[in-house]
């Protein structure tokens, strides 16, 4: 059974990405464990503490690297990532050399109200990736137009059109991450 890790670029708990995260489980079949790896609680990064993490920073890189791959669900902020998802990944990438992200297979995604969607967040996040020598999907592109409506009170998605988007991006997202993953355990 694969284990995949679903990151949310936002800390906030109302975030709208946060709530298309939740909805990504229940898309696929059952076969696929999802734990969500929070990054609301990491301290700023900062190189001189290596040798001395602190520990939600050690469990943070440990649950990365306990996954087969990671799901990115990230909102742009002013035409980038969000401060808390670069500081989350410099968290896992250190110590120099020990980068938890390494072929570390991943998926990544956005919502947004605006029609441009978070296509400039996702590039720099796949160029930041592609440091990391992280195999990353390349379609579906998936730049969700979020609308409260569509949502139900109790979370789920209501609107049939964007269950087939989402349920598009989630399947690709699986098969790439198990296919990756079968690939890095052969090596």
């Amino acid at each position: 059974m694969p284990r995949i890790g679903i990151i949310v670029g936002s800390t906030a708990s109302n975030s709208i990405n946060r709530k298309v995260a939740n909805v990504l489980p229940t898309l696929v079949n059952d076969d696929v464990e999802f734990t969500f790896l929070d990054i609301a609680d990491l301290p700023l990064y900062n190189y001189e503490l290596d040798g001395n993490w602190p520990e939600v920073a050690t469990e943070f890189k440990n649950s990365v690297e306990a996954v087969d791959g990671v799901i990115i669900v990230t909102p742009e902020y002013s035409r980038s990532i969000p401060g808390a998802l670069k500081n989350a990944l410099d968290w896992a990438s250190r110590p120099w050399g020990q980068n938890s992200f390494t072929r570390k297979p991943v998926a990544i995604m956005g919502a947004s109200i605006g029609s441009t969607g978070t296509a400039m967040a996702q590039q720099h996040l796949r160029n930041i990736l592609g440091h990391f020598d992280s195999p990353t999907l390349g379609q579906p592109e998936t730049f969700f137009h979020f609308s409260a409506d569509a949502f139900g009170a109790d979370g789920s998605l209501q609107d049939e059109a964007q269950l087939a988007v989402l349920r598009n991006f989630a399947e690709a997202a699986v098969a790439h991450i198990e296919s990756h993953a079968h690939s890095a355990a052969a090596v």
